[in-house]
This record gives structure tokens, sequence and C-alpha cells, in this order.
């Protein structure tokens, strides 16, 4: 059942937006040469303890996973798609990481993600994070009243489509609010003018997985988690919390 959230709902899941923004910031800043993915863990578990925030992702275990998630962040690097569970592996130049995080305050959720490179980065990967930015945008600028969810699916396709990217089939976007992940299930493919029709007070998490090889399929690692590309191809993956209003988009995972 899809849950319709008051403006009051949308400030305070807001609030729990801004706390996923400072621990993504926190994640990527202590990101460098040597710095084991554990540490980047560590990081965003202080700001959400400094503010007081639980986390939707430290226990979480859907149906498909062997195991409770381990952290309070994902790390996917290079050829990870996303679900990359935090390890003892160190950073190398010119590793592409990719972090989701979320953040669950005063009973609201938020989750956003963000890609970056360490060192020197490739221009490969640049552009391919550059892509699914745009793929991000043109999703978000989507989310409209009166618009409809293969709208947004639709939008972020075309992005992706036009630079020559993959995109795993099965995962996309999802509603949140109380919980993580609510109904509706956003897809990244789609078709426009169809799905549920987009309303005031809609909360949708958005988030563009790009495989740089142009495959879409994928696979997962022994840990049952991680998503990695099947040809060995880099994978980026960007992801804010959107609120569709009367008065257009509102990114509440900003910080």
């Amino acid at each position: 059942m899809v849950e319709i959230k008051s403006d009051a709902a949308m400030d305070a899941m807001r609030e729990a937006g801004r706390v996923v923004a400072r621990a993504l910031a926190a994640a990527q800043k202590a990101a460098g040469i040597g710095v084991s993915l554990r540490e980047l863990d560590e990081a965003a578990r202080a700001v959400l303890a400094e503010a007081g925030a639980g986390s939707p992702f430290l226990g979480y275990q859907p149906s498909f996973a062997p195991a409770p998630f381990p952290a309070v962040i994902c790390t996917s690097v290079n050829d990870a798609v996303a679900h990359g569970i935090p390890t003892g592996y160190r950073l190398r130049d010119g590793d592409l990481v990719s972090i989701d995080c979320g953040a669950q305050l005063d009973g609201w959720a938020g989750d956003a993600a963000i890609s970056f490179t360490v060192g020197t980065p490739r221009p490969a990967d640049l552009d391919l994070i550059a892509a699914t930015q745009q793929a991000l945008d043109a999703g978000i600028a989507a989310a409209r009243v009166g618009s409809r969810l293969g709208d947004i699916s639709h939008a972020i396709d075309t992005v992706a489509r036009k630079a020559g990217c993959g995109m795993p089939a099965d995962f996309g976007g999802h509603g949140i609010g109380r919980q993580m992940h609510e109904d509706p299930h956003l897809p990244n493919r789609g078709r426009p003018g169809r799905g549920y029709l987009l309303q005031h007070g809609l909360v949708l998490a958005i988030e563009p997985m790009l495989m740089a090889g142009g495959r879409n399929a994928y696979r997962t690692d022994a840990d049952g988690w991680t998503l990695r590309t099947t040809d060995g191809s880099r994978a980026a993956h960007i992801e804010h919390t959107v609120a569709i209003t009367d008065q257009g988009p509102r990114i509440l995972t900003l910080p």
C-alpha cells in the first residue's frame, strides 16, 4: 500500500535526509588510498550516533539475503554495482567507490547514495559517474504531480541508453517513509505515461545504477549481498530521497 505523506512528515523526513547527507560526506572525506571500507563505515556510524539516528541498513535482511546486513553503509568498489559489505579491503589509487547510506530519525527514514573516485581518476569512470548523475537528475525532473512512475523510469533509462550503459533490471528505486523500503517499486526502466499516478506527498528514493559495459546482467557474490557486473566493467550508483510536491520535486537528502 502506498502511503502519502503530510507536509509535516515530509519536513521530518528532510531532517533524516540531512543526517544521511552528513554521513555520506563523512564517509567520502574519510576515503583515501590505504583506507579500509570498514573505516568508512565507522565514519558514517559516528555521524548517525551524534545525530541520535538509527540505521535502516544495519541488521536489514530482505528475502534474498542469507544473513542480516552488518553495516550502516553499503560500499561498492569498481565492478560492484550495489550492496557491497564494508570489509577490510583497503582503497587503491583509481578505485571507483559507491556508498549507499540510510538514517532513521524520529520515526522517519532517508536514503541516498554517492559515487566518487579515489586518487587518480580514470576518465571513463568520471564519464560513468557523470552519466549516472544525469540519469538521476532526469528522473528527479520527471517526478512531478500528474506524471506517472513510468515517466521517471523512462527519463532514467533514456540517459542510461544514450550513455551506452546497462542497468540491473531487478533493482531500482522505491517508496520511502516510516520504513526504508515502501511501495511503490520504481523500476529504472519503463514506459512513459504508465504506472502509479504521482501526487503531492508521495516520497520516492530514486536511484539509477549504471554499468559501463552496457549489459544488464549482474551476479551476486558469495556473501549473498554484493551485486557485480558480469563482464567486469565498472558501475556507479547515485541516489536521493525525493518528495513529489505541488511546487515541484523536493530533494530531502541534500546537506
